[in-house]
């Protein structure tokens, strides 16, 4: 008696050791909460909490699930790695299973897989996160029914082995746990529910064992899960009551921290001493779907059936002994079992004849006035009115009316929808004809329907065709035939000697003697340089029937017109760069430091919005664009053109619209302020049809960057940009016209939103490709694309003041050197300083689209073949009147062409209009 109070004394010791602080905290009367269910031992205090050689079956389940992302996952590994070092893991011992779950439950390794802490270690390290969905109750399942059988490791129930799972979630599942969760813990098995974050409590309360205070766990996020290691290492590293007392548990006795508890065979159910088991009346407790009787048996029951009745093959139905099968009964169409006999029945739609065996079908529709407007038609106990083919019953199910399949079955009919009788087609406007799919429609190909004469191209027109030459043949008044062109006689070649055409154009030939200059209209002596000693210590130039003498970039030539010597200009001059002053031949330039351009001067910097550029943009105006994605569009030319100084000498702007066909908004020289452009762009109508991207960049190729236009000449080298819009593949080709524009100086830009397709971008955009295409899924992030843009209208134009070599301004006194394809010349500038010319002649230098040839230099040439040792007085009277008559020469020359072009447009609208 005396040890048995020492004994409980020390129980109860251990029990309140071995107690969360929060528990030991609570008033008395919940510390004994678990009462009848547990025993406890009064050595339990003094045992230290030590796992060694601790016998148990330890199942993991995690949760896999996609809401717990990359480094939470990872979390949850460390986790259970820190649980396993204070496990004794071995065969004998402590043996260790993990599952995993998400939609599905995958075993990552069982109970008897491993038998050594290192590999378990090893194969928690190597788990992938499988990232679906939350299946917490068919891993509580799988763990009940698998992972514990013996099969997979599980040592047997009568060796009182602990069974433990720890599962770990982060979500509310998606499946039913209460049941399978009661149903683990009956079999004796021990649940510890952790919750991380959001997780519902009362799901944790349960899965996990009683008293919950000692086996669910919540905590804020995966990283505070590392301060239940302590925790778990007191649960799990407790004794084995069942080992170590006295439990006389009548079948079997299972550990629970700290206690005991006693559970019986399948088939019983403990007693209300929690020691002793009686058999289970599970008739009475279990829904046993017996029909008539239910009858108990060991572990289990039977359904059995009252007298004149027979157990079903489901084993729980009863069904009446089937007197038709037993006698022959005679019925025509259905026997049926009576209590002690049999009758015969008939199927719906017919009636029992006075045999009481055979049937007569009933003929509903003569027995009755129907009223159906078509046909009546029989059923089974009844009848039912149907409608001739084409027509549909109307909702009183007597009258009828015409189907209409084209809108019942909503066809995709391009054009137009016909119904017919028993169904429908399609049909196409005039001037098209039907595909082979019977929906949509192609506009007819009349030059390949018909024999048009055509002897070069053929141009299907709305109803008819055209017919069209090659390029270098015009047609002739028969509309059909072609003539070759003389390109000499159509209009002024050029060429200072002789003209001869060839194929599709024309090519200059010079006399005897001289050979075709660079320009490949004029001509010069052969190679005067080869034919004399020239005496030049670095370069000898051919100047027409004689030579000069050139030196070397970094060199100026001496005063005996033949030797060279080194310079430093920017040193030996003011120049006036406002930035950087660079070395440049016999001469200097200026140049800027990043951001900024050089202005008019050549010598003054100003940031590059301000700079000079020709920007034409090429919008999609197509009908997948939309009216409200155009007003997107719109907004961002807008941007574009408020980053831009907007005057006739800084930013000229230019637009295009196109779909089937082009329209120009606004030509680059239409508006000189950003308020009257902005305006035009508001104004814009939006076109709404095809999607003809290549004819919209021929189109800026041949017209917007000319200088009738607004272009500012080549001569200028003010950069040319376009930004090409589009949200689509486009119905011709873009590649031929958008390699012109590039080869030709033209920076190419290439918006895609949406569908554009990345190859045709591509092929329209400069190089390099990263820098000249943006690329958006749809039109919100269009304000990301602008941004990009601006910044590279801005470097486009940096790296255009960078490439202009031409000299800031000529020193004092400097004699202006000739290169071989440049003779000596007047100053424009100088003849501007003559006084009568200043006045009278002032207007042919105000356009900066004069041709080239009215901003040439006079020719000035001596006859020796010796160089120029002085500047020509420009204000002579011979050189103002020679300049004077060349200036007006080439005005009469653009009007004639003009006229030429003018006259042959008129004759072609003429052709057109009375085809």
């Amino acid at each position: 008696m005396e040890k048995m109070l020492v004994g409980c004394f020390l129980l109860i010791l251990g029990q309140i050791l071995l107690l969360p602080t929060e528990a030991r905290d609570r008033p008395p009367s919940r510390s004994i909460s678990r009462g009848r269910h547990s025993r406890t031992h009064p050595q339990t205090a003094l045992l230290e909490s030590s796992c060694e050689n601790k016998r148990a079956d330890v199942v993991f389940i995690i949760d896999s699930s996609r809401s717990v992302n990359t480094h939470d996952y990872a979390k949850v590994k460390e986790f259970i790695v820190d649980i396993l070092q204070f496990l004794d893991i071995g065969p004998d011992v402590t043996r260790v299973g993990l599952l995993q779950y998400g939609s599905t439950v995958k075993n990552e390794f069982s109970l008897k897989t491993f038998k050594r802490k290192s590999e378990v270690e090893r194969a928690v390290k190597r788990m992938r996160h499988l990232s679906t969905g939350t299946m917490t109750g068919l891993a509580i399942q799988y763990a009940l029914n698998i992972a514990f059988s013996e099969a997979e490791g599980a040592r047997p129930l009568r060796e009182n082995v602990p069974r433990v799972i720890m599962i770990v979630t982060d979500g509310r599942p998606q499946d039913s746990v209460a049941e399978v969760a009661a149903k683990a813990r009956d079999t004796g098995i021990l649940i510890f529910a952790i919750g991380v974050g959001q997780v519902d409590f009362n799901t944790l309360k349960a899965i996990g064992s009683e008293p919950h205070e000692d086996h669910v766990f919540l905590v804020a996020n995966f990283s505070q899960m590392e301060s239940l290691t302590s925790v778990f290492q007191n649960k799990l590293c407790t004794v084995h009551m069942c080992s170590i007392l006295e439990h006389n548990c009548a079948h079997f006795c299972i550990n629970t921290p700290g206690s005991y508890v006693c559970r019986c065979k399948q088939g019983y159910i403990l007693s209300s001493n929690q020691k002793t088991c009686r058999i289970q009346d599970l008739c009475a407790v279990e829904d046993h779907g017996c029909e008539q009787l239910c009858v108990n048996v060991l572990g289990s029951f039977v359904c059995q059936c009252y007298s004149g009745y027979t157990l079903a093959e489901d084993g729980r139905r009863c069904v009446a002994v089937d007197y038709c099968a037993s006698e022959n009964h005679g019925c025509e169409h259905e026997c049926v079992n009576a209590d002690s006999s049999y009758f015969c029945r008939c199927p719906k739609g017919f009636a029992l004849n006075p045999d009481k065996k055979t049937c007569t079908k009933i003929d509903h529709c003569a027995s009755r006035n129907h009223s159906c407007q078509h046909e009546c038609v029989n059923t089974d106990d009844s009848y039912s009115c149907r409608c001739l083919k084409g027509f549909m019953l109307n909702p009183d199910k007597r009258s009828c009316r015409r189907i209409n399949y084209c809108a019942l079955n909503k066809p995709g009919c391009e054009h137009e929808c016909v119904n017919t009788e028993q169904g429908h087609y399609c049909r196409c406007r005039r001037g098209y004809t039907l595909d082979p799919n019977g929906r949509t429609c192609s506009r007819v190909d009349h030059c390949a329907e018909q024999d048009h004469g055509c002897e070069q191209l053929c141009l299907n027109t709305g109803e008819s065709f055209v017919c069209q030459c090659s390029e270098g043949f015009l047609i002739n008044e028969d509309l059909k035939t072609c003539s070759k062109l003389d390109s000499c006689a159509l209009g002024d070649h050029g060429c200072e000697h002789s003209c001869v055409s060839s194929e599709d154009s024309f090519v200059c030939q010079c006399f005897e003697g001289y050979i075709l200059r660079e320009d490949g209209k004029t001509c010069r002596r052969e190679d005067v340089c080869q034919a004399v000693d020239h005496g030049c210590e670095h370069i000898c130039v051919n100047s027409d029937d004689s030579y000069i003498c050139k030196c070397l970039e970094g060199f100026r030539l001496a005063e005996d017109g033949k030797r060279c010597r080194r310079k430093d200009v920017c040193k030996s001059t003011h120049h006036g760069c406002e930035h950087i002053c660079v070395n440049r031949g016999s001469s200097y330039i200026c140049k800027c430091s990043e951001g900024f351009i050089l202005a008019e001067d050549g010598r003054r910097c100003k940031r590059c919005t301000e700079g000079p550029i020709d920007l034409v943009f090429v919008i999609d105006g197509s009908k997948s664009l939309g009216e409200e994605n155009f007003e997107i569009v719109k907004q961002f030319v807008t941007g574009i053109i408020d980053s831009l100084a907007i005057s006739p000498k800084a930013a000229r702007v230019g637009l295009l619209q196109y779909s089937t066909q082009v329209r120009t908004e606004f030509t680059l020289r239409n508006f000189g302020s950003a308020k009257d452009m902005k305006k035009a762009v508001a104004h814009m109508k939006y076109m709404g049809k095809g999607s003809m991207t290549g004819l919209a960049l021929k189109h800026m190729f041949e017209r917007s960057f000319t200088q009738v236009e607004g272009a500012r000449p080549l001569s200028a080298r003010v950069p040319r940009v376009a930004i090409v819009f589009t949200d689509g593949r486009a119905q011709d080709d873009v590649s031929e016209w958008a390699s012109k524009a590039k080869a030709n100086g033209i920076t190419m830009y290439a918006v895609g939103v949406g569908k554009a397709i990345e190859e045709e971008l591509q092929e329209i955009a400069s190089e390099p490709i990263d820098k000249h295409l943006f690329y958006a899924e749809d039109f919100s992030t269009m304000g990301e694309i602008n941004e990009k843009l601006k910044k590279g209208i801005c470097e486009a134009l940096e790296d255009s003041d960078g490439s202009q070599d031409s000299p800031a301004g000529e020193l004092p006194k400097r004699v202006h050197q000739p290169t071989e394809s440049e003779p000596v010349t007047i100053n424009i500038q100088d003849l501007l300083s003559c006084s009568n010319f200043a006045v009278q002649h002032k207007y042919l230098f105000e356009e900066d689209n004069l041709s080239r040839s009215t901003q040439k230099l006079f020719h000035s040439t001596k006859s020796s073949g010796s160089p120029l040792e002085e500047k020509p007085d420009q204000c002579k009277c011979e050189n103002l009147m020679m300049f004077q008559n060349l200036a007006n020469e080439e005005v009469r020359k653009l009007t004639q062409r003009l006229e030429e072009m003018t006259q042959r447009m008129e004759a072609l609208e003429n052709r057109l209009r009375y085809r």
